[in-house]
């Protein structure tokens, strides 16, 4: 970047720097994001495929979760970062629809392309992308259908749409059933749901179908001494965020030991100490204790004796879990342990699950924070499996506290374009193209699951339109029939916040990435940044 001031040039810019500007950088833009949909974009739908992911250390990923294979892909571009930061959002706000965010975001830049070759401005596009965004979260809104808390089913085909199209599609009757259990469990009186109170774990052997659901919590971890009972009925839970070993002083301090019996005065004054904060425990009444911090040896063997199951340096998490699951006050200090603090569970053992011991707290009361235990033939089948419950978990904890669904196969989205187009027409003028372009743009979803099916995409959204004009707006695309069905009666339904939640993402950040004219690239050591050449895109990302 230069001027020219009295016949001199001057330099302003470090030198390497690259720039790009004007068409050239929205072109660079437009093409990276669109790239980065095209990549994702036949994963879309219960039809969609697998990636294979490998990263630099040779380690595989198999999934078709768009936020999992935009972040495993080593993405350099900065407009393609920006759109990977749509697909993380959505994934962390409401768990699915991270590839119709990302998908949808690439379609409205590749028809603000088209704008851009007409010469309308892209203020004017982003402005009518704006208006357009609205409109479409106030009409969602209106043909959203309210869903009661306690209905079951509706929010077992809620999670068996999530789950479609990944690799546990075959077991999703067992899966999603345990998943409303478990949301159905951990949800708090006042209708809110934190997904972090359902604890999963992952072990490896056995067959998907053994996946199950604890009344209670398990704990990766092992009783602190072989002395310690293994299985104990009807416990008596201690939970302590304190230590059960020597207290070290808080300032230096110097001990003068002359003659040789202070010594063993000394050790035995430190044994005293110990043996009698493992008193204070037992005395608690206390069967089962679970310490956030360490214990003795000592005072390992005096518990053990006194018949006590105890576990130690159990993370906060599993503590704050263990609490909602029995009842028991998570203590700070021995000396302050009253009866009221104890919890309850019918049953605590230590059990051995593919080879590793396992503390499982079972049989709990009313348990408000519950366990998953996933298991799969191979580590590869056990991480998507995760996924797809993952992703099942948050749009049913969605559902609970929103009570709003939609209906799938693409019904909203063409409900949406026919309605925009109309809007469009009472607004005139260029934002008028803007927001027609929103609306085509819309249609991408329902095209890409036809396409991903194997099925026409014309055709069907032709028909998906047609059925849509005569008044049937939850109608959208059954892949398997392949042709227009009643969406609700057929129990493909979603949540509203998964639509409403991609169309805002995807609209902010098509209309940030339109309105950036100007890229100035610092030189790094390494070569220049971000390894974008001017005007161009990271290597091996087309178009589409």
């Amino acid at each position: 970047m230069s001027q020219q001031l009295g016949g001199q040039q001057i330099v302003i810019l470090r030198q390497g720097t690259q720039r790009t500007r004007g068409q050239e950088a929205q072109n660079s833009n437009i093409a990276a994001a669109k790239a980065v949909a095209a990549a994702v974009r036949s994963t879309l739908g219960p039809k969609g495929m697998d990636k294979m992911l490998i990263d630099g250390m040779g380690d595989i990923t198999i999934t078709n979760d768009g936020a999992t294979i935009l972040q495993q892909m080593d993405i350099e571009h900065p407009a393609a970062k920006m759109m990977v930061e749509i697909a993380k959002t959505q994934d962390k706000e409401v768990g699915d629809g991270t590839t119709s965010a990302v998908v949808l975001a690439g379609e409205l830049l590749k028809n603000a392309e088209n704008l851009l070759e007409q010469h309308i401005h892209p203020t004017v596009i982003a402005e009518g992308y704006q208006q357009a965004a609205v409109k479409s979260l106030e009409i969602l809104s209106g043909i959203a259908v309210a869903v009661k808390p306690g209905d079951h089913e509706m929010l077992k085909k809620v999670a068996e749409t999530a789950v479609s199209g990944k690799g546990a599609e075959a077991y999703k009757d067992l899966l999603c059933t345990i998943v409303v259990q478990a949301i159905t469990r951990v949800t708090d009186p006042d209708g809110t749901v934190d997904i972090k109170h359902v604890n999963v774990q992952k072990k490896v052997g056995g067959a998907i179908e053994d996946t199950a659901m604890i009344e209670g919590m398990v704990i990766d971890k092992e009783r602190a001494h072989p002395a310690m009972p293994k299985e104990i009925k009807n416990a008596r839970i201690l939970l302590l965020n304190a230590a059960l070993e020597y207290k070290k002083t808080e300032v230096s301090a110097k001990i003068n030991i002359t003659r040789p019996e202070q010594v063993q005065a000394f050790l035995d004054e430190d044994g005293q100490m110990v043996h009698d904060m493992a008193d204070k425990v037992i005395k608690t009444g206390a069967n089962v204790v679970f310490f956030q911090k360490g214990i003795d040896d000592v005072a390992q063997h005096y518990l053990a004796t006194a018949g006590i199951l105890a576990v130690r340096r159990v993370k906060k998490s599993d503590m704050d879990n263990l609490s909602r699951a029995t009842g028991a006050a998570i203590v700070s200090s021995i000396d302050a342990v009253t009866p009221a603090d104890l919890g309850a569970a019918g049953l605590v053992e230590e059990k051995k699950l593919s080879g590793a011991d396992m503390i499982f707290v079972s049989k709990c009361k009313n348990p408000k924070a519950v366990s998953l235990i996933i298991r799969g033939g191979s580590e590869h089948v056990v991480d998507e499996l995760e996924r797809a419950i993952h992703d099942a978990l948050m749009v049913v904890s969605v559902v609970v506290q929103d009570k709003k669904i939609v209906a799938g196969g693409g019904a909203p989205e063409i409900e949406l374009s026919l309605q925009l187009h109309r809007y469009a027409s009472t607004i005139g003028g260029r934002i008028q193209l803007a927001i027609e372009a929103f609306a085509k743009a819309l249609e991408v979803i329902p095209r890409t699951l036809a396409a991903n099916a194997g099925l026409d995409p014309i055709d069907m959204i032709v028909a998906i339109r047609a059925e849509h004009e005569a008044g049937k707006k939850t109608f959208g695309l059954d892949v398997y029939k392949g042709k227009p069905v009643d969406m609700l009666k057929a129990g493909v339904v979603e949540p509203l916040r998964v639509k409403t939640q991609a169309i805002s993402s995807a609209a902010e950040a098509a209309v940030m990435i339109l309105r950036i004219d100007d890229v100035i690239a610092s030189s790094k050591a390494a070569g220049p940044a971000g390894g974008m050449p001017p005007g161009g895109m990271p290597p091996g990302m087309g178009d589409y």
